[in-house]
């Protein structure tokens, strides 16, 4: 299954903290909710990133659904475009993101 990884960065004078809520009670909620996703989890970065320490990444995003295309659909959807609009008008720096799309090597 293929799997994306998202590195992202908070706005500047987001708290993480309201941040991570956020994550805990709307985006893991629509995750859990959708029959798509297979897994879903946001890890914090710790420490800076080795190689590009200036970046300013605190977050790391690994998203594994069924169907990619019908991933698209989900976000463009009434509801996906909502959580979107919410995590990147409140808290994430969307120019900032790098997304890494993977498939495993067998």
């Amino acid at each position: 299954m293929p799997v994306t990884f998202v590195i992202s960065t908070l706005k500047p004078g987001v708290d993480p903290a309201d941040y991570e809520r956020w994550v805990r009670e709307r985006d893991y909620a629509y995750t859990r909710s959708n029959p798509n996703f297979i897994s879903y989890v946001v890890h914090r970065i710790d420490a800076p990133v080795e190689g590009v320490a200036d970046a300013g990444w605190r977050y790391v995003e690994r998203i594994e659904v069924k169907d990619a295309e019908q991933h698209r659909k989900d976000l463009a959807s009434p509801e996906g475009k909502a959580l979107l609009d919410e995590l990147y008008g409140q808290f994430l720096d969307r120019t900032k993101n790098v997304y890494i799309r993977t498939n495993v090597v067998d």
